[in-house]
């Protein structure tokens, strides 16, 4: 079995990873703005990206069930071991929970998401403008719940590197050289 993650998780992980940051960074902007025809338009685009995440995420998850990752390191405790699948397993729940709340908040609250301004996606519920501030209090939430899970996550990984000098981190980044 190999040391590293295979190219295509690896460029899964990395991309979604890049998109997430992104996502974030943007929502955390966009709603600050005043209602104009720029802010409009990040929102389409925030809502783009989020579904093209939602997709790739797919694609990962698919990938991560018919490719076995490489094992964890046999110093891992099973306290370490339980964390480290638990927190990967919160990780895909987030990354699928946070793409679909953001799509029934906007079902709700009356804006159709039209991925990329072309293919229009269905309501997922009918517009009632309470169930979709609710739906925004819950999408804000669960990004604030990324956001810890995400520093716990780097901050294992950069531990690893760093303290328990083992390969977590480096068999997930692209290999140098051949």
């Amino acid at each position: 079995m190999s040391t590293h993650y295979s190219a295509t998780a690896k460029a899964l992980h990395w991309g979604i990873a890049v998109l997430i940051f992104g996502l974030l960074g943007l929502g955390f902007y966009m709603t600050g703005l005043e209602l104009s025809p720029t802010k409009l338009q990040l929102f389409s685009w925030h809502k783009w990206t989020g579904v093209t995440v939602f997709m790739l995420v797919v694609v990962r998850l698919a990938w991560r069930i018919t490719h076995r990752p490489p094992a964890l390191p046999a110093h891992m405790s099973a306290l370490e071991r339980f964390a480290a699948h638990a927190g990967h397993h919160l990780l895909y729940v987030l990354m699928f929970a946070i793409p679909l709340s953001g799509w029934l908040m906007s079902s709700a609250k009356g804006f159709q998401t039209v991925w990329f301004g072309v293919l229009p996606l269905p309501d997922l519920l009918a517009k009632d403008k309470a169930l979709g501030d609710l739906l925004q209090t819950v999408h804000v939430s669960l990004n604030f719940v990324l956001i810890a899970l995400l520093l716990v996550h780097i901050g294992a990984a950069l531990k690893h590197h760093l303290v328990d000098k083992d390969d977590v981190l480096t068999r997930m980044l692209p290999r140098r050289g051949a």
